[in-house]
């Protein structure tokens, strides 16, 4: 009997190959995984994620490059000052330069 990974874990999976100094967004999760349209399922898992030592969530934002789950970290900056620590430039919680720091799962694990 084989165990079936939950659509939390896969998440999780994703967000730990994104690369230092670059972002995601919860649709291009979503679509990787095979689940278009649940890109706010993939924010419930990344809510759920701040626990998790292993898990780099400042790197998930919005299809805009804004810092939407900048309030599930502690402090009211720390999701932009761990994305600045990581060379990403953030303008009003927003990612500057976002279609080239943007990383999408379906062209780079494909």
């Amino acid at each position: 009997m084989s165990v079936r990974k939950s659509f939390f874990d896969k998440v999780y999976s994703i967000v730990k190959l994104i690369p230092p100094g670059r972002v995601t967004t919860y649709g291009l999760i979503a679509n990787y995984l095979g689940s278009v349209g649940s890109s706010r399922v993939v924010g419930y898992a990344m809510n759920a994620s701040h626990n998790l030592q292993d898990v780099p969530a400042h790197r998930v934002v919005n299809r805009n490059g804004l810092l939407t789950g900048k309030h599930h970290f502690a402090g009211t900056n720390l999701m932009k000052d761990l994305l600045e620590s990581e060379g990403v430039k953030i303008f009003e919680n927003t990612v500057l330069d976002f279609e080239n720091v943007v990383w999408d799962p379906s062209k780079d694990l494909d």
